[in-house]
């Protein structure tokens, strides 16, 4: 196996070419965060972008982005932004993790949402994480028709909390790809407002996030398309989502709604929603991504697994960085399953967010 690097503006078409079969050969791949378009993206605001291509008798068999510092630590594109990680390869590539680093110039390579099917970086797993995902299955049927026949426990709420938004706002009316940049916009902003009011960090508050979300909007590839879709009541948006989707899966990557009509469930809606124009406009799987709520387990078919951890090899940075990061993602990891102590760090961030907002006003 012989392994080059690249900065991904370097990438030859039929590098990219390789890269979208393997990813269209194993469904594992097939999540558009995985896509060599994401990593562009990425790359275009994040220094330090680089991209492993693996090849095997002279072709092209596997691709691994990543970014890397100075001092050789590395970490997956786009973590704690991206929700699929992976090493992406033909059926039947194999490789040994210390030799892809030493490759790569890293002494460690931290990730969090890793398809659990990587087996050359299982020694490195320090977790595993349902990811919940709806299985999308291709008929006719109308929205009200399908909304019964997969969620009979939802339906009836969800349409009686439609047909009382319509009476009191407008009637709704859903768009799959809305492509007006001010919706985007008003998304990013009941998003930021989301995430302080409940003491999270605000994603939107970094230019280089708002400048890639921007971006992969402009973006329509034939293996990867920015989706924003939007739910009105009447003229007036009420939720909306932006996320990538590639030929086969749509990733629920933002979602915010209007506040002041939250009695309604705008988000469950909008999910609800997308799930059933998408699979008219061709999609297999809607990936939920990783973490604990409440709609999700409402919405989700099945789970896939994700894993995080630490590749390393031996050297004195990696044993550094090992030793500050791994206590961080433990802390939060045991908060996050028990919910004795999840439920008080909430009420806590909310307090946090509650604070913040009343001091910006």
């Amino acid at each position: 196996m012989h392994i080059t690097v690249h900065r991904a503006d370097e990438l030859t078409d039929a590098q990219r070419k390789s890269w979208h079969e393997a990813m269209d050969e194993s469904p594992e791949f097939a999540n558009p965060f995985l896509a060599p378009e994401f990593a562009q993206g990425v790359a275009r605001h994040r220094a330090g972008v680089r991209i492993a291509v693996l090849h095997d008798g002279g072709e092209p068999v596997g691709f691994f982005p990543f970014e890397r510092t100075s001092l050789g630590v590395g970490r997956a594109l786009g973590l704690g932004l991206s929700d699929c990680q992976a090493l992406v390869h033909r059926p039947g590539v194999v490789w040994d993790t210390r030799e892809l680093l030493r490759a790569c110039g890293l002494a460690s390579f931290e990730f969090d949402h890793l398809v659990e099917q990587q087996k050359p970086f299982a020694p490195h797993v320090t977790g595993l994480f349902p990811s919940p995902v709806i299985d999308l299955e291709h008929g006719d049927a109308g929205y009200p028709e399908w909304l019964r026949a997969t969620y009979p426990g939802l339906a009836k709420t969800t349409l009686k909390k439609e047909r009382r938004i319509g009476r009191d706002i407008g009637e709704t009316r859903f768009v799959f790809d809305e492509r007006d940049p001010r919706a985007l916009r008003q998304l990013m902003r009941w998003k930021s407002a989301q995430y302080r009011r409940t003491g999270r960090m605000d994603r939107f508050s970094r230019p280089w996030i708002v400048d890639l979300v921007t971006d992969l909007f402009e973006l329509r590839e034939e293996h990867f398309t920015g989706v924003l879709s939007v739910l009105y009541a009447g003229d007036r948006p009420v939720a909306a989502h932006f996320g990538p989707r590639s030929r086969t899966v749509l990733a629920a990557w933002f979602t915010a709604y209007d506040p002041d009509v939250h009695r309604y469930s705008p988000g469950l809606m909008m999910h609800l929603r997308m799930a059933e124009t998408g699979r008219r406009q061709g999609i297999a799987l809607l990936d939920l991504g990783r973490g604990d709520k409440e709609y999700k387990d409402w919405l989700k078919t099945r789970e896939l697994r994700v894993a995080e951890g630490f590749a390393t090899r031996p050297h004195p940075v990696a044993a550094a960085h090992r030793l500050v990061r791994r206590p961080v993602r433990g802390l939060r990891n045991t908060v996050l399953a028990h919910p004795r102590l999840r439920e008080p760090a909430d009420r806590l961030l909310k307090t946090i967010g509650a604070l913040r907002t009343s001091r910006a006003r």
